[in-house]
């Protein structure tokens, strides 16, 4: 089963090429669409590790509760 992150380690290497490969076909230099494109990546990259965080999914158990009478 393909999960968020397998999706966003798809898109970091299609955006860096795909809006760079665009740029550069829109007439941008080289040297102006990877930075561009890169910025998309690091984008992708940085709501993976920040917004969406990977958390574990481990239960926690608590103590019972004691009464005292």
């Amino acid at each position: 089963m393909t999960g968020y992150y397998d999706v966003v380690l798809g898109l970091i290497p299609l955006a860096m090429a795909g809006i760079t490969g665009g740029l550069v076909l829109a007439g941008f230099a080289l040297t102006t669409a990877i930075p561009l494109g890169s910025i998309a990546a690091v984008g992708l990259i940085g709501h993976a590790m920040f917004v969406n965080a990977p958390v574990s999914t481990e239960p926690v158990q608590s103590e019972p509760v004691r009464s005292t009478d």
